[in-house]
């Protein structure tokens, strides 16, 4: 999967710290998901694209795994 979580947080101008406060999460699954290591539930997925006032789909890149 790709993210494109940090893009949409410097644009917002929030620290990873503030954004996963905004998320319900720790810091860490923050760096973890910036990074492409770590797969968001639906529910963090949908509560970061809320935090960062857009859409699933514009921050998550799911890449078909059958290619």
């Amino acid at each position: 999967m790709k993210t494109r979580v940090k893009e949409y947080r410097t644009r917002h101008s929030l620290t990873q710290e503030k954004l996963a406060e905004m998320a319900g999460v720790r810091r860490e699954t923050i760096v973890f998901l910036e990074q492409g290591k770590y797969n968001p539930s639906l529910r963090l997925a949908h509560n970061i694209a809320r935090a960062l006032e857009t859409t699933i789909d514009e921050i998550f890149i799911f890449e078909d795994s059958a290619d």
